[in-house]
């Protein structure tokens, strides 16, 4: 579905991120794949955006492949700065002279109205969100409470891992061009968002746990499925603006990275790494081939 898909986009609450979760503390190792030349190898890594504190994801494979890395590239950095955030938010997701209740009607701003209750937020707070806003705020909601944490997501510990190891970091988009990604929707495709995430809060926890447990066993096919098959299919427009065009343009800059030397790790979400649009099937347009890294 629609939310399933942008989770890679999301790291906009707080920083206003959506995200999904994973049970327990189990021993992961997600899928990663890699790009090389003669002098190059580029490290892609599906990352997963909030966590429980006590998730154990990382794996020898994993930490030598950061470990050899000489750089580390994420969707965006300064996601997690509210200096950075609080101004864009501001600027692109609120709208005071138009009520959300307005726009989306009754029975939606009801159900969007429960959905922020059970996590604590006033009902009110909706009101001056653009749709966009409301759904990324809205579909992080259900995590917090049952106590996933951005903080404790995939990105924050390649970030500390690259820090304590004094290495490069760069973003694929600035905060701003992601924020935006969202904020310059057409009408209908914003309001479509709201209405998927709005839906998917019904699959509950337990459905997110399932998808996230896929994630930990790197079960492509099964990721492909529920990131990809569901949402291209009814939000086509949404998916093209925000995986396609996205993963077209990031390809663009792997093969331009491709071209220097060295070792890189690039991290993005799991979905824009699955799928007959991914950044690897982008990537071989270019002819640039990708591998499995086992």
């Amino acid at each position: 579905m629609l939310s399933k898909l942008c989770r890679s986009a999301r790291h906009l609450a707080v920083a206003l991120v959506s995200v999904l979760a994973i049970p327990g503390a189990a021993l992961a190792e997600p899928a990663m794949w890699a790009i090389k030349d003669a002098d190059s190898t580029i490290y892609l890594f599906g990352t997963i955006h909030a966590l429980k504190p006590d998730v154990q994801w990382r794996s020898p494979l994993i930490d030598k492949a950061m470990k050899d890395s000489g750089d580390l590239t994420l969707e965006i950095i300064g996601g997690d700065d509210p200096a950075v955030m609080q101004p864009l938010v501001i600027k692109y997701g609120l709208s005071p002279g138009q009520k959300l209740s307005a726009r989306i009607g009754p029975e939606r701003f009801q159900r969007a109205s429960e959905l922020a209750k059970s996590a604590g937020m006033p009902p009110e707070m909706l009101e001056i969100m653009r749709p966009w806003m409301a759904a990324v705020s809205l579909s992080m909601a259900p995590m917090i409470k049952a106590g996933y944490d951005p903080k404790a997501g995939v990105e924050q510990v390649l970030l500390a891992m690259a820090r304590e190891g004094g290495k490069a970091q760069a973003g694929l988009e600035t905060p701003e061009q992601q924020v935006r990604f969202f904020a310059d929707l057409p009408a209908k495709t914003e309001d479509d968002f709201l209405a998927s995430t709005l839906e998917d809060a019904e699959e509950g926890l337990a459905k997110i746990d399932s998808l996230v447990a896929a994630w930990a066993a790197g079960d492509v096919p099964r990721l492909e499925s529920e990131f990809v098959t569901e949402m291209k299919g009814e939000y086509p427009q949404l998916y093209d603006l925000l995986i396609v065009k996205r993963n077209e343009d990031w390809a663009r800059q792997l093969k331009t990275k491709l071209a220097g030397s060295g070792v890189s790790f690039v991290a993005v979400g799991s979905g824009h790494l699955v799928g007959p649009d991914s950044v690897q099937a982008q990537l071989a347009k270019l002819g640039i081939k990708t591998e499995k890294v086992e």
